[in-house]
Parts: C-alpha cells; sequence; structure tokens
C-alpha cells in the first residue's frame, strides 16, 4: 500500500514538473482594451473621429458591441451631429441596439476611461494591424480547408487565393498626405537634374528624339497605353523600345510577354539589334554580310539589363509580386506588358470581362505609382477602325481602346501605333510620304502636349527608327537581291515568309500591301 502511494506521489509530481503544451491554443489577435479607449475618446472629443476615420472600420473591432458602437459614431459624423455620451446612446437606441453593446452604463463606462484623445491614432493603428492578422488569418485558415479537400482543383483554389490576398492588400493599402515643402523639394530637384540633361529629359529617353521632346522621356509612375490594330507593328514599337533603352542607354527594363515565349520574342530582338530579317534568324540561311552583321551586333547584346518573363495568363497579383523583386534586386526602371488584354484577375469576381479589366488598369496604375516607375501595356484597340474610311476615318480614337473605357481614364498617356500604308494611305494632309512610314500618336498626354511623331517602319527587322537613321541596310540591298513586289508602283516592301505582326484582318477584308 505505501508503495502504491509513493508511485502516485512520483506520478503526480511528473505531472507537474511537465511543461504545459499551449501550442494549439490561440487567441485571435485582438486588444479590447484599446478598443474601449479608442471609443471613449472619440466620444470625449470631437475632432477625434477626423484623426482615425480612414484607419478604422467597423470590423476593425473585435468586440461585436464595440462595432455597433462604433457604426453609431460614424453615422452621427456623416450626418454632421454631434457625437458625445448622450448622442451616440440617442443613436444606439434609435437603431435599436442600445441594449444589445449592455445599455446607456456600458456607454458611460467607456467615456469615464479616458481624459483625452491625445494618443489615439496610435492606439487607433494597433487596432487595424490587429483586424489585419485576423483576415490573413481566416484567409489562411480557408485556403487549408479547401487544400484537405480533394475536390478542389488546386490549380483553381491557387488562383482564388492569390486573387483573394490581392483583395485584401489592396483593400488595406492607404497612403498618407505630406505637407507641400517636401514634395516642392523633390520637384525642384527634378528641375536640376532636367535642366542638366540635353533636351530636358527628366524620364527615361524612348531613343525617339521627336518623342522625347514632347514627352521628356517616360515618367516615373506613369502608366503609358502603347495601342493599335493588330498588324500595327505595336510589339515591333515595344521590341525597338527595349532595345533603345536597355541596350543604347543602359537603362534596366522588364519585359512581361504573354502572348510570345521567350525565344521567340529574343529572336525578334536580335533581329531588331543585327538588322537581319527575321524569317532568317528562324531558318538560319544567312548571307556573309548578314553573318558579319550578326557576329558584330550581338556582341551589343551580352549583359544587356533586359529581363523577359513569358508566364502565360499572369494575374495582376503575379506580376506585382515580380515586379517588386525585379526592382529589387535588379533596379528595374521600366516594365513592359505585352498585352493589357491578356492579363487576367483570377480569383476575384466580376460581372463582366469589361470590369475585370478596368481592375487591371487601374492595378497597373496602382503598381506605377507603388514602384515609381513607368509601366507601359500595349492594348489592343477594337475593329471599329476597319468600318471607317478616309484618311481621317482610319486614325485610331480614344474611344477605340478595346473592352474598357477605363484604360482611358487610368493612363496617364495613350499613344497609338498607326501606319497609314497599311489601308493604302500614301500620304498625309500635309502631303508627307508615308510610305515605309509609322505615326506614333500621342492622343492622351496628362502631363503635357498631344501630337504625332513620325518614324520609319522596317517591318523586316521589327525595327521603329528615326526618320534620319542611317544605320539601317537598303531595302534594295539585302544579300545581293532586289527586295519588293512591285517594281512599277510604290516600292513597299512585303513581309518576309513566315513573319507576322499579328493576326490577320477579319474575313473579307482585303490585306494591303505590307
Amino acid at each position: 500500500m505505501a508503495e502504491k502511494n509513493t508511485t502516485t506521489t512520483r506520478n503526480s509530481r511528473r505531472r507537474q514538473s511537465a511543461p504545459i503544451d499551449t501550442s494549439f491554443g490561440h487567441l485571435q489577435p485582438q486588444a479590447t482594451d484599446i478598443e474601449r479607449v479608442v471609443l471613449g475618446a472619440l466620444m470625449v472629443d470631437k475632432d477625434a473621429f477626423t484623426v482615425v476615420s480612414e484607419i478604422l472600420r467597423p470590423e476593425t473591432f473585435y468586440e461585436p458591441r464595440h462595432q455597433k458602437v462604433y457604426e453609431a459614431i460614424q453615422s452621427l459624423n456623416f450626418q454632421e451631429n454631434p457625437v458625445d455620451m448622450m448622442t451616440v446612446t440617442e443613436e444606439l437606441r434609435r437603431k435599436a441596439t442600445l441594449a444589445d453593446v449592455g445599455g446607456p452604463a456600458y456607454i458611460a463606462e467607456l467615456t469615464s476611461q479616458v481624459a483625452s484623445s491625445a494618443n489615439i491614432e496610435y492606439h487607433a493603428r494597433i487596432l487595424a494591424q490587429k483586424s489585419l492578422a485576423r483576415q490573413l488569418i481566416h484567409f489562411a485558415s480557408m485556403i487549408e480547408t479547401d487544400a484537405f479537400d480533394e475536390t478542389v482543383d488546386v490549380d483553381e483554389l491557387m488562383q482564388r487565393a492569390e486573387g483573394s490576398l490581392f483583395e485584401l492588400s489592396q483593400k488595406n493599402m492607404a497612403q498618407d498626405y505630406v505637407q507641400i515643402d517636401t514634395v516642392v523639394k523633390q520637384a525642384h530637384e527634378i528641375l536640376l537634374k532636367a535642366s542638366q540633361n540635353d533636351g530636358g529629359l527628366t524620364g527615361v529617353p524612348t531613343g525617339y528624339y521627336k518623342l522625347d521632346e514632347i514627352t521628356a522621356g517616360w515618367q516615373p509612375s506613369d502608366l503609358v497605353i502603347i495601342a493599335g490594330r493588330p498588324a500595327m507593328g505595336k510589339t515591333s514599337f515595344a521590341l525597338s523600345l527595349v532595345k533603345n533603352i536597355a541596350i543604347d542607354y543602359q537603362t534596366p527594363i522588364a519585359f512581361f510577354s504573354l502572348e510570345m515565349n521567350n525565344v521567340q520574342l529574343v529572336n525578334r530582338l536580335i533581329s531588331n539589334v543585327c538588322s537581319i530579317p527575321g524569317s532568317k534568324i528562324l531558318n538560319g540561311q544567312l548571307t556573309p554580310d548578314e553573318w558579319e552583321r550578326f557576329d558584330t551586333n550581338i556582341r551589343k547584346m551580352d549583359g544587356a539589363p533586359v529581363y523577359v518573363d513569358d508566364t502565360p495568363g499572369l494575374s495582376v497579383f503575379e506580376l506585382r509580386t515580380k515586379a517588386r523583386r525585379l526592382v529589387r534586386e535588379h533596379g528595374i526602371k521600366v516594365l513592359m506588358i505585352d498585352y493589357l488584354q491578356l492579363m487576367n484577375a483570377n480569383g476575384m469576381r466580376f460581372s463582366s470581362r469589361q470590369e475585370e479589366v478596368s481592375t487591371i488598369s487601374r492595378s497597373l496604375k496602382g503598381l506605377a505609382k507603388e514602384l515609381n516607375i513607368p509601366v507601359l501595356a500595349l492594348s489592343q484597340l477594337n475593329r471599329t477602325v476597319e468600318q471607317r474610311d478616309g484618311i481621317e476615318g482610319k486614325r485610331p480614337q480614344l474611344s477605340d481602346l478595346r473592352e474598357s473605357g477605363a484604360i482611358e481614364q487610368d493612363a496617364d498617356m495613350v499613344l497609338f501605333v498607326h501606319r497609314p500604308e497599311y489601308y493604302h494611305i500614301y500620304q498625309d494632309e500635309k502631303g508627307n510620304d508615308l510610305r515605309g512610314m509609322a505615326q506614333i500618336i500621342i492622343a492622351k498626354h496628362r502631363k503635357g502636349a498631344t501630337g504625332d511623331v513620325l518614324l520609319n517602319f522596317r517591318g523586316e527587322f521589327t525595327r521603329f527608327a528615326n526618320p534620319d537613321d542611317s544605320g539601317l541596310p537598303s531595302p534594295f540591298d539585302m544579300g545581293g537581291e532586289i527586295v519588293g513586289s512591285k517594281m512599277n508602283g510604290p516600292d513597299i516592301l512585303p513581309p518576309p515568309p513566315g513573319f507576322d505582326d499579328g493576326p490577320l484582318p477579319p474575313p473579307g477584308t482585303e490585306r494591303p500591301p505590307f
């Protein structure tokens, strides 16, 4: 019997000395004491609400009764009524929620806990952080539950998780105001820097001097839309910009290609840099002169700060994550996307594709502001251009932007790539020869003037060049052969075999000479 008692005592001591495992006992992030202090301060100081109104929402509070009290305070402020213990009590009574919060006695208790609202902003930010932590826990819990469910498609779950997290981050991202002195100082520094540059460039140079005269380069935080109908040369223009920015000026650029894979993209860039027809880059049938040009110019691409990503169906959340890393690790100064309509906002619910595209364009503008770099996004135009007649009729308009008017609204600049020659228009209203030329139409410019810039276009090289660029091989001397299908008409270069800059026009539409 004594031995049994000794054993029991020993086991009891062992149980008492063993550490208690609390790793599975979690309490949701909360600060109810601070919630009471904040609510009390809001009823003591009539100006306190303006300090926290952008930080706090009813759901920020953990206790349900505190949510109801804050809703009453919020409602009184929106109606521009006084806020104190009595008016809040009456508002709760009017909403039939006074008993739910503990009656007038609890409201009086809240006001008795504070004497001033001195630290209310600091306290409000603590509550906002606790609320965000609870939202993340809820988000992670839902994902975990669905991940254990074998009937749920994992790819679909990934997209939904991605969209929900993006939505959560957007909802909780707030910018504070700043006193103007700081901004004036920044503007002064930019002005001084621009005065030291030739041509007054304040942004990333495009390589096209007429375009730079109007834009002063691609500006930080700008969303630039480069739009055009298929076969106008949007991607060729984008790649020419990549060549100018990254290879000529050694400015880091990231290119997100949703339409072509990395090899196709780089092949077209090689054609541009080396002035070799795209078809020959594909089949390898280069003449001795072309091999010499290739060997000489390909070295320019060595170490070029160009970062390409060909993720298909890229979502705005993925883009944001990758762009942040590229800026942090490689100092990216320009972000380019080909093209906007191929992106998605998976995981978020939309009633229409137009609404989704609006969200994408708004997110791109937000990304440009967040990273403080220009974001250049290619965009399609709708078919109404094809249905209009005449020189002016074929000229793109802002209303032609495809799927969403929000693109025009969000963009700081909208450029159209337009080749009148494609529509058998060989002369503009000023009498300028448009054969082999392209118009870059600046249709919207939030920070400056609009206008047209005329550039040389060489489709076989996927190249846009300044009109006086003499670095291009003659179209009549490529490999010792005369190129061109018409000797008795305008000298228009046809597209090389296998090369196309986009889908063909709709059936029944005659495709003009290249």
